[in-house]
């Protein structure tokens, strides 16, 4: 079971979890052990998230949620399947929660008059320094 909050849990039986062999560098073991883990979690066939949750998921840019609203995640970081299935759910929470943070609404301000003067200094002040490494006249 995965805790999202307090009043949302995703059931084991929503997320569905399958060990493949990981890729890259191994040595003996490498074709013998399925230490990655292969995470498929259906947005839209999900009874545990409520609809606020599911538009915000499958609104998301993520290349991780495909077209039919499924997230997929592959999780091959570390050695053991085990640690592999942690990290999977781990990302899972991490992607939902983020989909029910709402941006806060950009108001475009302009600069004040005295942050304006004090730019203005600023670059007054260097010009003046780069102006005293030229040529000495005598």
């Amino acid at each position: 079971m995965l805790d999202i909050s307090q009043n949302i849990t995703i059931p084991d039986n929503e997320i569905e979890l399958l060990a493949i062999r990981a890729q890259g560098n191994g040595g003996q073991k490498v074709n013998k052990v399925s230490s990655a883990i292969h995470l498929r979690f259906d947005i839209k066939a999900s009874f545990s998230l409520t609809a606020f949750y599911k538009q915000r998921l499958l609104a998301l840019a993520d290349k991780r949620i495909s077209k039919a609203g499924v997230i997929i995640i592959k999780a091959d970081k570390y050695r053991t399947q085990a640690k592999n299935k942690e990290d999977a759910l781990e990302r899972l929470g991490t992607i939902i929660k983020a989909a029910a943070v709402i941006q806060k609404v950009r108001r475009s301000t302009r600069p004040s008059k005295a942050s304006r003067q004090r730019r203005l200094d600023g670059k007054a002040k260097r010009s003046h320094t780069k102006a005293l490494r030229g040529r000495v006249l005598e």
